[in-house]
């Protein structure tokens, strides 16, 4: 049966190239405005010259150093800025991971009390965030799809934690997706966003068939369109406009939330993928590559009657037993992640099996013990599926 579902997305998409001269009329003309960004890359390709004039008159401030997994201690120092500087509006220039740290410090900035206590996990009271200061992005990374959605997740170095939020006051006000944005992207970064956005779909419909036809049909377009440009977007010497375009919407439309209404969900492979980028700085999506053909394969029998529709309609596999089948689309998945020179094994980054204990250790420790859409992947089955991965 279709789940009960509400549906809310106030996020204001302007999509196109040359286009940042319209954050003035986005932003309140008496808008003090700090800017967050990561590396130098957006200043030295000209992107943050481009969205301060398009800011026109306004008081303008920039916080730098946001890193690739965003963290507490950073962004606290970001916080102090925007109270000391009395800043009333916040703009990401970067990916999610920009966007997601700036949602963190659009909500700290208002939080009454410690804004540790906006997370759970085993480090905070995960009390209610009741506003935040508004803001908006301007994405150069399409990944994470925190462009158009309201959650975050945020790395506590010094509790060796990376953790989650999400709250209604945390959707962007506006973003600016400009696919041109993306041609001075490495290879490396173009096929982790591949990857994140392919398991971001995979993990909202790989559960058990609820009856949802509308939600499983777009999701199975969005992974046959990433499927069909991924290698082309990763490998072409050239940049091709609509291949961007289209690998960029559908980065945002794996997770704004118009694949959750009526289904399950299963975040698993994030949930042990986080811990591994945790304890071994592995790229995010690489963590997830390396996890979800391990995942499947040991979760094949409580996944069957969806790895066979999807199987069917994502691959067009229609003969063999139903293990012949599910078992190609394993394979025919992993060759996917592959092809984008990203590997589906962690033993590819050198781990071995003693390094699974310390990362079921970390799952225990943030509460992660009762995974999936029924809850029932224990410790002892993440660590089955950790060792099937090396």
């Amino acid at each position: 049966m279709i789940q009960p579902f509400d549906f809310y997305n106030p996020t204001h998409i302007v999509f196109g190239p040359e286009r940042l001269n319209e954050l003035d009329s986005l932003i309140p003309q008496e808008a003090r405005v700090l800017i967050l960004f990561g590396g130098e890359s957006a200043r030295r390709f000209g992107t943050i010259d481009k969205v301060r004039e398009g800011l026109g008159k306004r008081t303008v401030l920039e916080f730098a150093g946001v890193e690739a997994n965003p963290t507490y201690e950073t962004l606290m120092k970001a916080v102090a800025v925007v109270k000391d500087e009395k800043i009333d509006f916040l703009l990401a220039v970067g990916g999610g991971s920009v966007i997601d740290g700036t949602k963190f410090v659009a909500a700290a900035a208002e939080f009454d009390g410690d804004p540790i206590d906006m997370f759970g996990g085993g480090i905070g009271k995960q009390l209610p965030i009741h506003s935040a200061l508004p803001f908006g992005s301007v994405l150069t990374l399409p990944a994470t799809a925190s462009e158009m959605n309201a959650g975050s997740v945020i790395t506590f170095v010094e509790k060796g934690a990376k953790l989650g939020f999400g709250s209604a006051h945390t959707f962007p006000k506006f973003s600016f997706l400009d696919p041109t944005l993306t041609y001075t992207l490495p290879k490396r970064q173009l096929a982790n966003g591949i990857v994140d956005a392919f398991v971001h779909i995979f993990e909202q419909y790989m559960t058990y068939d609820a009856g949802a036809l509308v939600t499983d049909r777009f999701s199975e377009g969005l992974l046959q369109t990433l499927i069909e440009i991924g290698p082309r977007v990763v490998n072409d010497s050239e940049p091709d406009y609509n291949d961007r375009a289209n690998f960029m919407w559908a980065a945002t439309n794996a997770l704004n939330g118009v694949l959750r209404p009526g289904v399950p969900q299963d975040w698993a492979t994030h949930m042990i993928g986080h811990e591994i980028t945790n304890l071994f700085h592995i790229d995010h999506a690489r963590t997830l590559a390396a996890i979800l053909p391990a995942m499947l394969t040991v979760r094949k029998t409580q996944k069957q009657s969806k790895l066979l529709q999807y199987g069917e309609r994502v691959w067009g596999i229609t003969t063999g037993t139903d293990d012949e089948r599910i078992t190609a689309a394993i394979d025919k998945t992993a060759a996917f992640l592959e092809s984008l020179e990203v590997p589906t094994s962690l033993s590819a980054y050198d781990l071995t099996a003693k390094d699974v204990d310390a990362l079921v250790a970390n799952l225990i420790a943030h509460d992660q013990v009762k995974l999936s859409e029924h809850g029932d992947l224990t410790p002892e089955i993440s660590r089955e599926i950790l060792l099937a991965s090396l």
